[in-house]
């Protein structure tokens, strides 16, 4: 059995490098010991810095280092297109986790190990067994059970948390479904997660090992509002009045981009 890892990387050369690393010794064993074979696929997408000639340089110490660079940016772009491209492989398995490590090797081994007769397994961090190794802040809290209730009251998903950055789903799953991702940045696992609901996929959610890093790139005040707006962009998609609401789309689609301003 064979594994793709996709990383997403916008502007990561301050992490990529110690990711790369622990990625790549840790499944590098588990390939010795005849349990896996692996490829590491890492997305650069929009990178002013320097992390492609990190990547590259880690390419070169493991042969199971892959990677493609874009000037297109976005998460749910560059997972795409890692999608597209590990389907071109005799891959069984196809996943991506974030670049900063939050998700350690052997937590994403968790989701190799437990996926079984499973389409798809998702690590989450809110379920029994999980750890937490960095103390969240109560704002933190209240945005992610906020955002967690309207993800499952817009979109009938009984998940626990949508958002933890590694999830693995079996080759023919992503097949299905890598057509009609919607490229929403910050609805993106909720429409991948929808699209295997609608799908009658099986997937279900992992205890998991999590640490918030360091450096984080992600504001905590104005994160919120656009995943907000990107998942109720997402439900009037999938909704059977989309051509009567094309004018509040637009709305919505101009809040977004102001707010990215």
């Amino acid at each position: 059995m064979k594994v793709s890892i996709v990383i997403p990387a916008y502007n990561e050369e301050r992490r990529i490098g110690n990711t790369l690393k622990e990625y790549g010794a840790y499944f590098k064993e588990v390939k010795k010991k005849k349990h896996l074979d692996f490829e590491i696929l890492v997305v650069i997408n929009n990178t002013k810095d320097k992390t492609e000639e990190i990547v590259k340089s880690y390419s070169k110490k493991y042969k199971e280092i892959r990677y493609l660079n874009f000037k297109e940016g976005g998460k749910g772009f560059a997972i795409r297109q890692g999608f597209l491209d590990a389907l071109k492989r005799d891959n069984d398995l196809i996943g991506f986790v974030d670049a900063d490590m939050a998700t350690p090797p052997e937590a994403f081994y968790d989701l190799v190990k437990n996926i079984g007769k499973l389409d798809g397994i998702i690590a989450s961090r809110w379920i029994s067994g999980s750890t937490i190794k960095t103390k969240q802040s109560i704002l933190r809290k209240v945005y992610s059970m906020g955002f967690n209730f309207i993800v499952r009251s817009l979109f009938l998903m009984n998940y626990r948390d949508t958002q933890c950055g590694a999830k693995l789903f079996k080759r023919e799953v992503i097949s299905s479904i890598v057509n009609d991702i919607n490229l929403t940045q910050w609805a993106f696992d909720v429409n991948l997660l929808y699209l295997c609901k609608k799908r009658k996929f099986k997937v279900k959610e992992c205890p998991t090992i999590w640490e918030d890093k360091a450096e984080s790139k992600l504001s905590v005040t104005r994160i919120p509002i656009q995943m907000f707006l990107g998942v109720v962009r997402l439900r009037l998609i999938n909704s059977f009045f989309e051509p009567i609401l094309r004018p509040v789309k637009f709305i919505l689609r101009l809040g977004d981009w102001l707010i990215n301003q």
